[in-house]
């Protein structure tokens, strides 16, 4: 009977101890509490690295949870991560996810980075995004790859280099680039004696050079005056401008009439330059009139009407040349 009972305190005494250890190791680990309210948070992320299930939820370095659950997603893209959070820490919906790592080689956990914690807060089972771990394997191979492109351009300049200097600064092209420079030096010395020139011309020549600045002025002001005075003549005369410039038109109609009506042969002009026979009477007539008024200056009017002679009647007479039948 004493046996018995020793068995069952000692059986007691263990199962005593064995809650407490239970009890120790869920105060102690990573591991949520048998006496606070918890609620889920469903995290989607492209990659979550080496985090594991019972790692750690931080919220502003402080844990507010654990990773409860890890499973890859339908699509076999991304992860889905189940988060189980204290209720005792509200999350709002502006907070970011990201997975971080406790030092160089340390654990990875989700850590929780708020904002500005506009409501509303997150409640159970809320769909959030996660940002990915950073992989410095994959930054290394980012880097050996950026390296080898490095390297790829170095060649590729080192070549270029080699070019250029077999192509371009070989001995006869730094021999003509010399001969550039000193003929370059040339022009410049050149260049400046010529500035020196002009600089003593006109330090020789000022007042010249300044009357005939004043004069190329004062011509200038005198033009303008006389544009002035030319536009003023032009507006006080210009009804009669336009008046001598109709009646020079009306002239010119007048004369083209005139050329026309001597064409057609209308009036006594006309008449005697289309007629020929009359043209030669009035040209015959001219020329009497021409030995008259030449008598009439040579001898006068009693000369002219003395030495006047009846016409005679003989043919003979007054043709010389004409014979007889």
């Amino acid at each position: 009977m004493e046996k018995s009972r020793l068995e069952l305190k000692v059986g007691l005494f263990v199962a005593l101890c064995l809650i407490l250890l239970a009890v120790l190791v869920i105060l102690f680990s990573k591991g949520t509490s048998l006496f606070r309210g918890t609620y889920a948070l469903q995290l989607s992320a492209a990659n979550v690295g080496g985090l594991k299930v019972k790692s750690g939820v931080l919220l502003s370095g402080v844990q507010v949870g654990t990773v409860d659950a890890i499973h890859l997603a339908a699509d076999g893209k991304s992860v889905n991560i189940t988060l189980k959070v204290y209720k005792d820490f509200p999350i709002y919906h502006d907070a970011r996810f990201v997975i971080q790592q406790a030092g160089f080689l340390g654990d990875q956990y989700v850590s929780v980075i708020p904002t500005e914690n506009l409501p509303p807060a997150l409640t159970n089972d809320a769909a959030v995004n996660c940002q990915e771990p950073f992989d410095l394997q994959e930054v290394a191979r980012s880097a050996a790859g950026f390296i080898q492109r490095l390297d790829g351009t170095a060649k590729k300049l080192d070549e270029s280099v080699t070019d250029l200097r077999a192509k371009v600064l070989n001995a006869q092209t730094l021999a003509s680039f010399g001969d550039s420079i000193t003929n370059l030096r040339l022009i410049t010395e050149q260049a400046v004696t010529a500035v020196k020139g002009v600089n003593d011309v006109i330090a020789t020549n000022g007042a010249q050079v300044s009357l005939a600045v004043s004069n190329a002025v004062n011509f200038s002001a005198e033009l303008n005056r006389l544009a002035v005075s030319a536009q003023r003549v032009l507006d006080t005369n210009g009804a009669n401008l336009t008046a001598a410039t109709k009646n020079i038109e009306d002239i010119s109609l007048t004369a083209k009439q005139l050329a026309a009506d001597l064409q057609a042969g209308k009036g006594l002009a006309g008449t005697v330059l289309q007629n020929p026979e009359l043209a030669t009477n009035f040209q015959a007539l001219a020329a009497n009139l021409a030995v008259t008024s030449s008598n009439l200056n040579r001898l006068g009017l009693w000369g002219v009407l003395w030495a006047h002679k009846p016409p005679t009647t003989n043919p003979s007479a007054t043709n010389p040349t004409h014979k007889q039948p």
